[in-house]
């Protein structure tokens, strides 16, 4: 609320041009009636973001996974995930597009870029994380390793896996517009361009907005799906 007063007052004071930075007022105003187009374009853009996420997570998981049973693997490829993530998304987007054209699949490309590394290093960290003791446990009664990793590993790394799951969903919207700045025929990248070059600010603030907002709500659900994942949390916590 601060912010919005602060803003409401370097507007009505004039300290800023208008057409540099819209009132609140203009900006709510703009949110609600373009409110069905941007709910329209939104389909678009959620539908890239589950599909880029949905492979990002198999992905990380069939990677993490091999990573953590094979060390060789791991001293050869953490070093590479490492490098992937000095590539900024905004160089990698125009090659993408060049190569798959401007459906979406170049938009889900980089959405699967974006997401694989936090879901994959939370997962590695996850497993690291398990009980040495309770893993020894297992092998002293001739445990395989398949066995080992269902019962102790993979339930030991699933708080690990949904923190690395909320970073990656807000990162997975954020990705799917960038790549639609830079070529598409729907999708809230493609609203955003459109508003920006028509000089309409107060529609480019509300877009914004609403990226944030459909940002938070992704990440609360990811909350929720923990919740009800983990049961055993809940009930730590009452006590």
């Amino acid at each position: 609320m601060l912010i919005v007063a602060v803003w409401a007052a370097v507007c009505g004071f004039d300290v800023v041009p208008s057409y540099m930075l819209p009132s609140p007022q203009s900006v709510a105003k703009a949110f609600i009636e373009d409110f069905p187009l941007l709910l329209e374009h939104s389909a678009t853009t959620l539908a890239e973001a589950g599909i880029g996420l949905g492979i990002g997570i198999i992905l990380a998981f069939v990677t993490a996974s091999l990573m953590d049973r094979f060390r060789l693997l791991y001293t050869a490829l953490y070093p590479l995930l490492i490098i992937s993530q000095t590539i900024p998304t905004v160089a990698i987007a125009p090659i993408l597009i060049m190569w798959m054209g401007y459906d979406m699949a170049p938009k889900i490309a980089l959405i699967v870029i974006t997401t694989f590394f936090p879901i994959t290093v939370s997962l590695l960290d996850g497993y690291a994380s398990v009980d040495k003791d309770a893993v020894s446990l297992l092998r002293s009664m001739g445990a395989k390793n398949s066995r080992i990793f269902f019962t102790v590993k993979l339930p030991s790394s699933l708080s690990q896996f949904f923190a690395g799951l909320k970073i990656s969903v807000s990162y997975a919207v954020v990705g799917g517009v960038i790549a639609e700045w830079l070529g598409g025929f729907e999708g809230l990248g493609v609203y955003m361009t459109r508003v920006r070059k028509a000089y309409q600010f107060d529609k480019m603030f509300a877009v914004i907005i609403f990226i944030i907002i459909i940002s938070l709500l992704l990440m609360v659900a990811v909350s929720l799906i923990r919740k009800a994942v983990m049961p055993w949390e809940r009930k730590g916590d009452k006590k």
